[in-house]
């Protein structure tokens, strides 16, 4: 089993190479495809998705993953749903869960330092500055309803802590919080999904 990972953003794939391996163990290879921004990723998906119909195996699956970003999450799902059926490719939605798909889209709510948040033992081991009661702030409870964006977050929390007086890098964060995370444990419900949707794609091997 093969998949294609296409995502909007480098520190997605930094996050990526270390979770994916984590989450799907040794059954699967992978590629990590990162557009310029989620604009960019948006605009060529029709284009990309039409290219892989042309050629995709059948032990191939394609997982789109895309920030919300406090966009209407049932629109960008079906903006991303409509450019695979266009494409003439099965998406796993549907099928309704069923193993025969060719693409799994998902959204990371609403960006993915919200998954990071999801795992604050992670951050306190890749940032020991940071405390790990940090988690139990009634602000980061529910890492995916964090108020004013969670890179914005991010970024304030670590430069609190001493870290990063000159802006958020957000490739190193996402590979150092990334390599440290457990994906059991993780308290972001659209981690969960997304962690979920991979697991479907090994089941099916």
């Amino acid at each position: 089993m093969h998949i294609e990972f296409l995502v909007e953003e480098p520190s997605a794939e930094a996050a990526l190479h270390n979770l994916v391996p984590m989450i799907c163990g040794s059954y699967i290879s992978f590629d990590i495809h990162a557009f310029r921004s989620k604009s960019d990723l948006l605009a060529k998906l029709p284009l990309r998705l039409k290219s892989y119909r042309k050629f995709l195996p059948l032990e191939w699956r394609i997982v789109v993953l895309i920030d919300e970003d406090r966009q209407d999450c049932i629109a960008l799902k079906d903006a991303l749903e409509d450019a695979a059926m266009e494409a003439g490719l099965i998406t796993r939605s549907m099928t309704q869960g069923g193993s025969r798909f060719q693409v799994l889209n998902r959204i990371a709510v609403e960006e993915l330092e919200a998954w990071f948040f999801g795992d604050v033992q992670a951050i306190h081991q890749a940032y020991e500055k940071i405390p790990i009661t940090l988690g139990t702030k009634s602000a980061y409870r529910d890492p995916d309803a964090i108020k004013g964006g969670t890179w914005e977050a991010m970024e304030r929390e670590l430069q609190r802590a001493g870290y990063f007086k000159g802006g958020l890098a957000k490739i190193k964060v996402a590979r150092a919080i990334s390599s440290n995370m457990e994906p059991s444990r993780n308290r972001s419900r659209s981690f969960q999904v997304f962690r979920q949707g991979l697991m479907s794609i090994i089941s099916s091997i």
